[in-house]
């Protein structure tokens, strides 16, 4: 990879991070969902539902709390239905201050 600090490096450095995840859950990259497509969606594979599912929402110069209102405002989550718990995380990088910022929104079936 020949760039740092954006969104696809941000990407790959979470796929690395979760590479033993794959143990566990079945992991999408740019997933169509809702009304677009999730940056990254983690389903728990079968047999280990009673881990959280998780849509992950990268930004660049943004917000964190804005990559979270953008999962709600197009339903990334809609393609995670029937599972129990869903983690929204919103992760963004500030060029600036070489910053990150992460938030993380449980969800539940009664959030539908």
């Amino acid at each position: 990879m020949l760039q740092y600090n954006d969104e696809n490096a941000l990407s790959y450095v979470i796929g690395l991070a979760l590479y033993t995840a794959r143990e566990h859950y079945e992991i999408y990259r740019e997933l169509p969902s809702g009304n677009g497509y999730a940056d990254l969606v983690m389903k728990p594979k079968w047999g280990r539902e009673q881990k959280p599912a998780l849509v992950v929402e990268l930004k660049w110069d943004k917000s964190a709390s804005g990559a979270i209102a953008q999962i709600k405002e197009k339903r990334y989550m809609d393609s995670l239905k029937g599972f129990r718990e869903v983690l929204l995380v919103g992760i963004n990088y500030d060029k600036a201050s070489k910053e990150h910022e992460c938030f993380i929104e449980k969800w539940s079936q009664l959030d539908w």
